[in-house]
């Protein structure tokens, strides 16, 4: 079974995107799926897992499956502790997926799973010391060390997102305020862009009919392609709050590289100029020191789903 395809899964707190991976790393075959609502519980989550399983297997033979949860893993791999825009609570997810699908299974966090991938075959290959911040619905993250993915004592490193940023600030799915990823983040860019409506036309208000309720982040992101004076806005908010975090990850890792990935980043240069010149205008010491480059995750929003594909492979 060895030379037989695995899975890898990631499953974010807005969506669930499935492959199937050979033995080389190419994805053969990839389906997405939406996560259904942390109020539906852990059982309507576990089965759009099986669903998009289902689908992205067909009726192929595979060897394992990997998945990479956006939620706090514990060091055996075997348990979510907690997410917060996933259902699970201390469930035994590794244990129970294994069971229903007949399969191996590896479990580990989503952005520790990108960034194995990001540093064993994507943008931070080769780099001894290295930070990777995922930004999506949250942020995630990771930290190299000689090459190594560092998971910390209970298997929870890299939970960037909920570092606190603005004391008594924005309230967050994880119970507290102020958290970095209410700023810089999928979530953030929406809200934004809802509070930058002002009822005078535009691109922007077109799209979602002029009710800030019904605004997505692809709406935002169309419109600012378009050049729409909101989105562009938006996307400025973010990647400033993005930069005063990565200073701060910065001045504690001192990397040689800071890779950023997940899919708010496909919005690149967008998002990641204004990003750079907060990192060197916030970083103590910046006219003192080599500033690491901030670059694009090589691998893309399949950097998660790669990463769990070859900690599944590891399994056989």
């Amino acid at each position: 079974m060895s030379g037989s395809p695995v899975v890898g899964i990631d499953v974010g707190g807005t969506k669930i995107v499935a492959g199937l991976v050979a033995p080389d790393g190419t994805v053969l075959h990839a389906v997405r799926g939406d996560t259904p609502a942390t109020a539906l519980g852990e059982v309507a989550l576990e089965d759009a897992l099986s669903d998009v399983l289902d689908a992205v297997v067909g009726e192929r033979d595979v060897a394992a499956v990997g998945l990479a949860a956006a939620g706090f893993v514990d060091g055996a791999g075997e348990i979510v502790r907690f997410a917060p825009h996933l259902a699970w609570r201390d469930a035994p997810v590794r244990r129970r997926l294994a069971e229903r699908w007949g399969l191996p299974v590896a479990l580990d966090n989503d952005a520790t799973a990108a960034t194995h991938a990001e540093v064993t075959a994507g943008a931070a290959r080769g780099a001894g010391h290295a930070v990777l911040v995922t930004v999506g619905t949250g942020i995630g993250g990771g930290v190299a060390i000689d090459g190594q993915v560092v998971r910390g004592r209970n298997g929870m490193a890299g939970e960037f997102g909920h570092m606190r940023v603005v004391p008594d600030g924005v309230a967050c799915p994880c119970g507290g305020r102020g958290c970095w990823e209410q700023y810089a983040s999928g979530n953030a860019l929406e809200r934004y862009a809802r509070e930058a409506l002002t009822g005078r036309p535009s691109i922007l208000a077109d799209m979602c009919g002029g009710d800030p309720a019904a605004l997505t982040g692809p709406m935002v992101t169309e419109a600012a392609e378009q050049g729409d004076t909101a989105a562009l806005a938006a996307f400025h908010a973010v990647g400033d709050w993005l930069g005063v975090g990565l200073a701060n990850l910065v001045a504690a890792f001192d990397p040689e590289v800071v890779v950023v990935g997940g899919g708010v980043a496909a919005a690149g240069t967008r998002l990641l100029e204004p990003a750079r010149r907060r990192l060197e205008h916030s970083l103590v010491g910046a006219g003192h020191r080599s500033v690491p480059p901030v670059v694009t995750a090589a691998l893309g929003a399949r950097a998660g789903l790669l990463g769990a594909a070859d900690l599944a492979r590891r399994l056989l």
